[in-house]
């Protein structure tokens, strides 16, 4: 406790001074009562710090086990982790993340409601990923939970119903990605940084999920989980001779074996700067990547100066975000990360910039690079950059799992036993001109990818100037690079917007049959974290509409236009809001019951793209522009003339299943998705002329 106590103390000091036990400046000396506050005090000396005391035993089976005594509060918590290598995973990418989630979904004697059960009974949590597992309890169930652990562990039930709930989740949730532009361009970093045959660079699609098998899980777990590469952390109320105990008791029996043994070739940076885009046509902002790999391994001698380099350049409210988002505001936040890997690691610059200064925003990035390569860092700024990381560093040791962490990382990266004990004084022996070896080393703005997901047409002339190929390369969001004049090609001669949206007109069943209906009753559903949620539709001619948002009594959402005034209301909230200027006019083209039998009069332009196609089918592409400024961008199939899919400022809109209703057809199956959520949703009936009542749509 006492130890814990002084380390706090230090920190705090340490961070709102920025020196301990300074040195007295030359005036100072001349007169003990006066102090020259101009002069900034030398730093002292870097204090030694007890990072903590751990106990470590390994047992016959190979597992390495690290025990961390922390009596002040009556918790046990376990984290095994397993030194994995990747192998490639190629056409069936995801077996590893989808074994470590079915590995929690039950044992061979457990089934995953009576684990919860049991995990529940005690107030503990027990998780799994594809690299461990991990569980924490108060002391008094300790044995219980690794009891349970141990189970889940050595006797995981790869059951097939279990696996496909699991497939479910994981579909919906790349299908949110789709239209999540950060996630989009975490993808296609991956791929260029590191290259598609490396498994660091494979991504999971919706294809390779649907490839996996539970024998391919199995497969997985069989050729890993070895206790021989296994570093187990007991952090918490225990003594050593009680961890021993335990683990010899439910681990002991864990059986050692050969792990696959596999060498990933090396990516390499660009041998020049290359630009990559990934076109989202309807976004307003750019979602900015400059990143390539670097060979720097936990450990190496100069990863020290490397932090303390990519700290001052953008590892926190520093050099990238004062300029960007200080200086500029071009930004909310601009940052660089430099990471360690023991097969390869990666710097990476991000920031989300306007359209407009995307190519400005890139300069001044590599303006930053350029810096901290040829300029040596002041004196001040290095010292701040320091006593920064140095308090970080001293807060963490509060954490016991903090030392758990260094015991297992000094085993696994053969670290110096001292390593983390010396960390502060190596800290502080970092010099500007380290700095500036670390940062010609690892600070590669000649060799880097440029990766831009924003409005291609507006982006990609600004970018190609810092493109040093022949081409900007070109990229969908599942990361399949592919030529931009060749995606949108030109539609025949004779076909213009005005005959697309004709042949969808016939298509839905034709302008006299759609000219009969005068209302429309649409009630559709979908389920979100499991919870049913119904969406009522009701439009009256010529220009009424109300939804409502519901789940069984309970109203969310009612946005409706009676004719002349729009108005959302959320009753559970007690919120009301009218409607006013471009969203009022927006609301206008939505209440109309068929809009695209009167574009012309409602004001809306058309603007035929070309042909581009879309899962594999080929699709008329029409760019909307209403009256507020508002632009969608719609794709008709060509073949059955049928709208499949919508984008715009509110996300994508994918329609299928279209089902005749009184001689008109009507998509019964709605795919939406809006930033990282997607819904689909499911129409359950459609109701057409049944007198619906004006005061149905006057909301209040």
């Amino acid at each position: 406790m006492k130890n814990i106590f002084n380390v706090s103390l230090w920190a705090l000091l340490f961070i709102f001074s920025g020196t301990i036990n300074a040195q007295t400046s030359k005036s100072a000396k001349k007169s003990a009562d006066k102090l020259d506050r101009s002069v900034m005090p030398a730093p002292a000396p870097a204090p030694v710090i007890n990072v903590g005391k751990y106990e470590s035993f390994t047992l016959p089976n190979g597992l390495q086990v690290f025990v961390v005594e922390n009596h002040k509060i009556p918790k046990v918590t376990y984290s095994l982790v397993l030194d994995i290598v990747p192998l490639p995973e190629e056409q069936k990418t995801g077996i590893s993340e989808l074994t470590g989630q079915l590995m929690r979904t039950g044992t061979t004697s457990l089934t995953k409601d009576e684990l919860d059960e049991e995990v529940d009974f005690i107030g503990a949590s027990l998780g799994t990923n594809a690299t461990g597992v991990y569980g924490s309890s108060l002391k008094k169930h300790s044995e219980k939970l690794l009891q349970l652990m141990s189970d889940v562990l050595l006797n995981p039930a790869f059951r097939s119903e279990e696996l496909e709930k699991i497939r479910t989740q994981t579909l919906s949730s790349l299908k949110a990605m789709q239209n999540e532009p950060e996630a989009i361009s975490n993808h296609i970093s991956k791929l260029l940084i590191y290259g598609t045959n490396h498994p660091y660079g494979e991504t999971m699609t919706e294809a390779t999920v649907n490839n996996i098998t539970v024998e391919d899980c199995q497969a997985y777990y069989d050729k890993f989980f070895k206790p021989n590469i296994g570093y187990l952390a007991i952090v918490g109320d225990i003594t050593l001779a009680d961890a021993r105990a335990l683990v010899d008791k439910y681990l002991s029996g864990w059986k050692r074996g050969d792990i696959p043994k596999y060498i990933p070739p090396l990516p390499m940076a660009p041998e020049v700067t290359q630009v990559a885009i990934v076109d989202r046509p309807d976004a307003v902002q750019t979602t900015l990547k400059v990143a390539y790999p670097v060979q720097l391994k936990p450990g190496d001698a100069d990863v020290i100066q490397a932090r303390v380099m990519n700290t001052i350049l953008g590892g926190g409210t520093f050099r990238l975000f004062n300029n960007l988002r200080e200086d500029k505001a071009y930004t909310y936040g601009a940052y660089s990360s430099l990471s360690t890997d023991k097969l390869v690691g990666r710097f990476m610059a991000t920031a989300a910039v306007r359209n407009p200064v995307t190519d400005s925003s890139v300069v001044e990035i590599f303006n930053e690079m350029n810096r901290i390569r040829n300029e040596e860092v002041p004196g001040d700024e290095l010292q701040l950059v320091k006593n920064y990381l140095s308090g970080n560093f001293a807060l963490s040791l509060e954490n016991p799992a903090t030392v758990a962490s260094f015991a297992i990382s000094t085993a696994r990266y053969n670290l110096p036993d001292d390593y983390y004990v010396n960390y502060l004084k190596n800290l502080a022996a970092v010099s500007a001109a380290d700095v500036q070896s670390a940062a010609k080393k690892y600070i590669l703005p000649e060799n880097a990818y440029i990766i831009a997901v924003g409005k291609a047409a507006e982006i990609a002339p600004r970018l190609q100037q810092f493109n040093k190929t022949k081409a900007i390369r070109y990229f969908d969001y599942e990361g399949t690079e592919y030529d931009p004049d060749k995606k949108v090609k030109p539609a025949p001669e004779g076909v213009t917007a005005t005959t697309v949206n004709k042949a969808y007109i016939k298509a839905l069943g034709g302008e006299k049959a759609m000219s009969k209906i005068k209302d429309i009753t649409i009630m559709a559903t979908t389920s979100m974290q499991g919870m049913t949620i119904g969406f009522d539709t009701y439009r009256k001619a010529p220009d009424k509409f109300m939804i409502k948002i519901s789940s069984g009594d309970m109203v969310f959402q009612q946005m409706g236009y009676d004719g002349t005034s729009a108005r959302i209301v959320s009753p559970m909230g007690g919120e009301s809001k009218t409607l006013e200027g471009k969203e009022l006019e927006d609301m206008k083209i939505e209440a109309a019951m068929f809009p695209e039998l009167n574009f012309e009069q409602l004001g809306i332009d058309q603007k035929l793209e070309g042909i581009e196609e879309i899962k594999g089918n080929k699709t008329y592409r029409v760019l909307l522009t209403y009256p507020s400024g508002t632009q969608s961008t719609r794709f008709y199939d060509v073949n059955t003339g049928l709208l499949i899919r919508e984008t715009g400022d509110q996300g994508i809109a994918e329609f299928s299943d279209y089902r005749e209703v009184n001689g008109v057809k009507f998509p019964f199956n709605i795919s939406q998705q809006a930033g990282p959520q997607s819904m689909d949703i499911k129409v359950l009936v459609v109701k057409v002329n049944t007198k619906l009542k004006d005061e149905l749509f006057e909301l209040k």
